[in-house]
């Protein structure tokens, strides 16, 4: 590809940094370069037509973790590590709300849900015993307990008369989200450029050197912000994870209002413009989800429809609109990778299906390694 004088001048020369993929790690990382560098010539490479992944693919959770989810990370994790991990989420959501505004966000705090299967009466009565340790564990935190049972009142079949309710979950509209981001980072002057694929790069300790698809650039400073999509710019400790997502054609009169999570948090369900949004189930074969395509299976389809006819919507009509698919990044820990790669290549990645919650401060504490 040629460029012209004009092109090569405004986008391609004399880059301070540029940052690699445009969700909301990226976007967060650019912005906050370019407040603390004004003068510097910041540059976003993405390689989709949107933010590709899962910035713009996910629920629109604003979630830190349920009851089930927490008490897996204690089996796995340090009761520090796991406090800190959901001071983390805090702390990235709340950044989100004052960098964006609740209104622009399409902030709606209805309170979060977990739903328990009529086979999963263990796992709810282990909940229900841990629930006052895992309150005392975070209530530094929130300040108040956080989590509580609840009679269901939603109507949903073959799951425990019993919910645990979160008042401290909400929802906000993913579409608004980025397209507010993506419009702040154009009014800062940062570049953005799509459909470009980095290829391979080279850090020569004076500069790095990047090949795409389009050209190769030279640049000083290179900050990687791929979650999912890690592993194919080298960055092994992280695996891709598709999640499946389908929503419903509007329903009338649809009562339920809030995010909801089931079978410890592998599916999980909200409203929006009076439709079911629902995803999840790559429980059913992690090693077929392991993968970057996005594309949707028969397998894990034909049970979020099931779960939709006999759990969420049993006695309610309904039809499905829409389908897609995210790519989250995860990996043997749930703690992000925020560090310095070589001399001149930074990454913040590995979000663990967090990424509304904890993925401005990632991009913060991203942009907090350049000295």
């Amino acid at each position: 590809m040629s460029f012209s004088y004009w092109e090569q001048q405004s986008w391609l020369s004399k880059i301070d940094f540029t940052v690699v993929g445009s969700g909301i790690v990226g976007l967060t990382t650019a912005l906050e370069l370019k407040r603390r560098y004004p003068d510097s010539k910041v540059l976003v490479l993405e390689k989709g037509l949107l933010p590709d992944g899962a910035s713009t693919k996910n629920a629109g959770f604003a979630c830190y973790g349920s009851l089930s989810e927490i008490l897996e990370d204690l089996r796995n994790h340090s009761e520090d590590d796991v406090v800190q991990l959901v001071r983390k989420r805090v702390k990235g959501f709340e950044l989100l709300r004052k960098n964006l505004g609740d209104k622009t966000l399409g902030y709606e705090s209805y309170g979060g849900y977990e739903l328990f299967t009529s086979g999963d009466r263990e796992l709810f009565e282990e909940c229900v015993s841990q629930l006052d340790y895992v309150n005392n564990l975070l209530f530094p935190i929130f300040k108040k307990p956080v989590f509580s049972v609840e009679n269901d009142s939603f109507g949903f079949k073959n799951v425990q008369k019993n919910l645990i309710y979160s008042a401290f979950e909400a929802q906000i509209n993913t579409g608004q989200m980025m397209a507010a981001l993506l419009q702040k980072t154009h009014a800062a002057g940062i570049r953005i450029l799509n459909n470009i694929t980095v290829e391979a790069f080279t850090d020569t300790r004076k500069k790095v050197e990047i090949e795409t698809d389009h050209f190769n650039i030279t640049i000083s400073k290179l900050l990687i912000a791929t979650n999912g999509f890690s592993s194919q710019l080298g960055i092994k400790e992280v695996k891709p994870a598709r999640a499946q997502v389908l929503i419903t054609k509007p329903i009338k009169d649809l009562h339920i209002k809030g995010t909801f999570h089931l079978d410890k948090g592998f599916y999980y369900f909200r409203n929006i413009d009076d439709r079911i949004l629902f995803g999840g189930g790559r429980n059913l074969d992690f090693k077929a989800e392991e993968t970057v395509k996005m594309l949707q299976t028969k397998l894990i389809q034909n049970r979020l429809e099931e779960l939709l006819r006999t759990t969420i919507l049993p006695d309610t009509p309904f039809e499905i609109d829409q389908r897609w698919s995210g790519i989250m990044g995860v990996g043997k820990q749930k703690k992000p990778i925020i560090e310095q790669i070589s001399e001149n290549i930074f990454c913040g990645v590995r979000l663990a299906s967090m990424g509304i919650a904890i993925g401005s401060l990632v991009g913060k504490e991203l942009a907090d390694l350049i000295k």
